[in-house]
């Protein structure tokens, strides 16, 4: 039976940098990546990068997608363009396909209650504490977190971002998803070993 495809949210703004270890690997181990734009016209990243999505967001069922990707971008805090995708989240977690945000899109996600009840992180808790949300205690230290099917991580973690998307659909498990975090993160050329070995390199 063949896998679902992943679904990447693109947008105007967009932080291309931020989830390419993610969809790279994803894509290496077998998962199709689609763009999920808020129409099927072109979006320009933060980086210059012209993005043409593969299809509309009104068009996205959770029943189709492995997992959706909201990468961050100016738009999650200068408007209310991008909340549509925060609805979206709102309706995969609810007929559990996951969801994976970074940067800019947990604020969008903290904006729709989606952070009230489950173990987060971000950029950093005053951040998130800024949209008025309501889940404060749930906030963690931490590089990427992972509950109940949501993943969340500060821009400054697109590494562990992957290594949480990877784990999650299953491309890596054990010790190479931990050789990948280190390679990847920490630069540990003995990882390199652990991947190769496992034909992961």
């Amino acid at each position: 039976m063949s896998r679902k495809p992943v679904h990447l949210a693109v947008y105007d703004t967009l932080a291309d940098w931020e989830t390419g270890y993610a969809t790279a690997h994803l894509a290496r181990g077998g998962y199709e990546i689609r763009t999920v734009g808020a129409s099927t016209e072109p979006v320009t990243s933060i980086g210059g990068l012209r993005v043409l999505p593969d299809l509309a967001l009104a068009d996205l069922r959770p029943e189709d997608s492995a997992l959706l990707i909201l990468p961050g971008a100016d738009l999650w805090d200068t408007s209310d363009d991008l909340a549509p995708f925060a609805r979206t989240a709102r309706a995969f977690l609810a007929a559990g396909t996951p969801v994976a945000a970074i940067c800019g899109a947990t604020a969008g996600l903290a904006r729709e209650g989606l952070l009230d009840d489950r173990d987060h992180t971000g950029a950093v808790s005053f951040y998130l504490a800024a949209t008025g949300y309501g889940g404060g205690r749930r906030y963690l230290d931490a590089d990427a977190v992972t509950d109940r099917g949501l993943i969340t991580a500060g821009p400054t973690e697109p590494v562990a971002f992957g290594r949480e998307v990877l784990g999650l659909l299953g491309v890596y498990e054990g010790e190479v998803l931990d050789a990948w975090y280190r390679l990847f993160h920490d630069s540990d050329e003995q990882a390199y070993a652990v991947l190769e070995k496992a034909g992961a390199a």
